[in-house]
């Protein structure tokens, strides 16, 4: 892995809110990595490093002295890893946002993850002023799976998909209404707030609130779940994708 100093400067304002630093979480059970890591970040002024853990196992003690906006989680380590402790992480009350780290785009592992709740990936080998950036979206509430890499995803999850993940998917769409389902499958087709506006002839402040309805009525926690169960639903079938 070759990292370089990345991020200098913050601009206030970033993503349309005032900047207070981002408290981040870096959980690898690579030293080397965490030093990479931990001397990228240090380069950024709206970002503080407030801890470092080497296995899953000691991320939630970590999380409940710390309270990080957001953890980078390496999703294999030998003890816990990153996909056990994403799933006990997500499902606390206030849990903080999670990226995970990975050598690969899509495998079941990462999938899982995303099902459990993280906000999105990178690879190990993302420039270090992308993997800034991804920290700073998903603070601000915005997924990090492109949608190239969303379609990436839906190809591996179509070889994954058991037809019991579609019955169930199915039943938890159905309790959507007409716009709540076009506005998920937007998401699912990787399309930002502003493109949905645009496509569906609404406000970006509508499609947010579509977007909480959904998250509410479905119980998941961010876009990235909406997308992967509107594929499981067969709703991007349906809709040609």
């Amino acid at each position: 892995m070759s990292w370089g100093k990345a991020g200098g400067q913050a601009k206030k304002g970033h993503y349309g809110k005032p900047m207070t630093p981002i408290r981040l979480l870096l959980v690898d059970d690579d030293p080397l990595v965490r030093a990479g890591l931990s001397f990228m970040m240090g380069g950024a002024d709206d970002l503080e490093i407030v801890g470092e853990a080497a296995d899953g196992s000691e991320v939630e003690a970590l999380v409940d002295r710390t309270r990080p906006d957001v953890v980078l989680m390496d999703i294999r380590m030998p003890t816990v890893d990153g996909l056990a402790a994403t799933e006990r992480l997500r499902i606390r009350k206030d849990a903080p946002q999670i990226i995970v780290l990975t050598t690969f785009h899509a495998d079941d592992q990462v999938l899982r993850a995303l099902r459990a709740g993280a906000a999105g990936f990178v690879l190990k080998d993302t420039p270090p002023a992308e993997i800034l950036d991804a920290v700073r979206r998903v603070a601000a509430g915005d997924p990090v799976l492109s949608p190239t890499v969303t379609r990436q995803l839906m190809a591996h999850a179509a070889g994954t998909s058991a037809d019991t993940r579609r019955t169930s998917a199915r039943t938890r769409v159905a309790t959507l209404n007409d716009r709540e389902r076009e506005v998920a499958v937007a998401v699912g087709q990787g399309r930002s707030n502003a493109e949905i506006a645009t496509e569906l002839f609404m406000s970006i402040a509508t499609v947010k609130t579509h977007v909480s309805r959904i998250l509410a009525k479905l119980d998941l926690n961010n876009r990235v779940q909406i997308a992967l169960l509107t594929y499981d639903a067969g709703l991007l079938e349906e809709d040609g994708h």
